[in-house]
């Protein structure tokens, strides 16, 4: 008996993501692929990212699989609905066991079950798709498969929670020889002139931000050892060479202990490659940064989400934004690059607290800063904070939790303007400020940008 292993993401039928162009492969399933490996379960991975419907339909085809596992995420959960009705209603495919897995499956049980699905992997996957596929195999009963949910009669049955794996260093490496690792190398190096791979060190996270999901690896911190992961590195520089890696951890400074032996273990090892991470404010010093910097960093998002110290504290971010602001200013002063998240359209935001965010980006100066309109995902204290204000719930089969929307101080348009308004803002700053080699007829662009939104947040407020 065996799986297949698939997702939903196409980049060629993303325009906004195939303009961006920076596609990272399926970790998750590459893990889970890793570990049926080692437990001599047969499986095969197709990952989508490079090719379209048709070629992944052709495959499954072809191998005929007894279970078909699908990741599904906020991104690709239209798609996943679309290939499970495929599977579910054409012999040519086997009609196989259909299994689902992710981030969106632990608060929309009973919608991914009536849509198709037979089980529901709740949490994480490696051992739970194992003993699964055991139980269908030698017809044993699946009740006793920990982090399950399916339907028996009609009615939605869950298992007892899976335990979260204590011990990361039983996890083998993730399966990068299924994919076409050399496509993602290649796209990178066309559009971004650097190639980039990406690397996990730790499972969860501590902190309690209210809009972040921690369906799959819960409100924990569990790490892998310094050494296995200066290893992984080490691999990944002699075979694939990548330019830099994107460690995908949430907070990648958690631990100080952890990273002044991963200093160590990269510099022992020779395995140091340029990389990027994630990580909060207050979990960086002048050690740190240095550490991360003989490590081999030479780019740290730092979390920000607000310029204003109340919605970061509706938030729950428990941080002050001008730990995060003189976080920035010191990575600057070290060379090394920075980047921000920030949110608009947070409950209780105002003008004024959109105002004191441009503010902070141009006193931070962060080298990147990305924008996100709020939106509520299910199970999230954000969305049971908003649920009785939802004003547009758009059909759940066809839609994404990204279109929902509800009460805000001002209507949803607003804030599209509001978006445009702080980037041309900040760019307008940047630019005029530069110590040199300025470009004024760029920097009147970006401010007549400026008071155009402004212009229309006004109109729309």
């Amino acid at each position: 008996m065996s799986v297949l292993l698939t997702h939903a993401y196409y980049l060629s039928n993303d325009p906004k993501e195939h303009k961006i162009m920076k596609p990272y492969p399926p970790l998750g399933q590459l893990y889970i692929s890793g570990y049926l490996n080692e437990q001599h379960i047969e499986n095969h991975l197709f990952d989508t990212t490079f090719y379209a419907k048709e070629d992944q339909l052709a495959f499954i085809k072809e191998k005929q699989p007894d279970i078909v596992a699908i990741y599904s995420n906020l991104m690709t959960k239209v798609e996943v609905i679309k290939l499970m009705k495929i599977l579910k209603t054409d012999a040519q495919y086997g009609f196989p066991t259909i299994v689902l897995g992710g981030p969106d499956i632990s608060y929309n049980l009973k919608n991914y079950l009536k849509a198709g699905a037979q089980y529901l992997i709740i949490g994480e996957g490696e051992e739970t798709m194992a003993e699964l596929h055991n139980a269908i195999i030698n017809n044993t009963d699946v009740s006793e498969v920990a982090g399950l949910a399916y339907l028996e009669n009609g009615v939605l049955t869950r298992t007892k929670p899976r335990v979260k794996m204590k011990d990361l260093s039983v996890l083998p490496l993730p399966n990068r020889e299924a994919i076409p690792m050399d496509k993602y190398l290649k796209t990178w190096k066309d559009n971004h002139g650097m190639s980039s791979m990406t690397v996990s060190t730790q499972r969860g996270c501590p902190y309690t931000c209210k809009w972040c999901s921690t369906a799959v690896y819960g409100q924990s911190y569990r790490r892998r050892p310094a050494n296995l992961v200066a290893a992984e590195l080490k691999m990944l520089k002699d075979t694939y060479q990548p330019d830099s890696i994107w460690f995908v951890d949430d907070v990648f400074t958690v631990s100080h202990k952890w990273l002044t032996a991963f200093h160590e273990e990269v510099i022992k090892q020779d395995a140091i490659i340029p990389f990027e991470c994630i990580t909060r404010a207050e979990r960086l010093n002048d050690d740190i940064l240095q550490l991360l910097k003989e490590a081999g960093c030479y780019r740290i998002w730092i979390g920000a989400e607000s310029g204003s110290q109340k919605i970061i504290d509706a938030m729950d971010r428990r941080v002050d934004v001008d730990v995060v602001k003189e976080a920035i200013q010191k990575t600057n002063a070290m060379d090394m690059e920075t980047g921000t998240f920030i949110m608009l359209g947070y409950p209780g935001e105002d003008l004024e607290d959109i105002n004191t965010t441009v503010q902070y980006l141009k006193d931070a100066n962060p080298t990147h800063f990305t924008i996100t309109i709020a939106y509520p995902i299910k199970g999230t204290s954000l969305y049971s904070e908003i649920e009785k204000d939802i004003i547009t719930q758009p059909d759940w089969e066809t839609s994404t939790d990204r279109e929902i929307d509800f009460k805000r101080t001002y209507p949803r348009k607003f804030y599209d303007y509001a978006v445009k308004r702080v980037v041309n803002e900040v760019n307008y700053h940047r630019e005029i400020t530069k110590p040199q080699n300025r470009d004024l007829k760029k920097a009147m662009k970006f401010k007549i940008k400026s008071l155009l939104a402004n212009g229309l947040m006004t109109v729309t407020k």
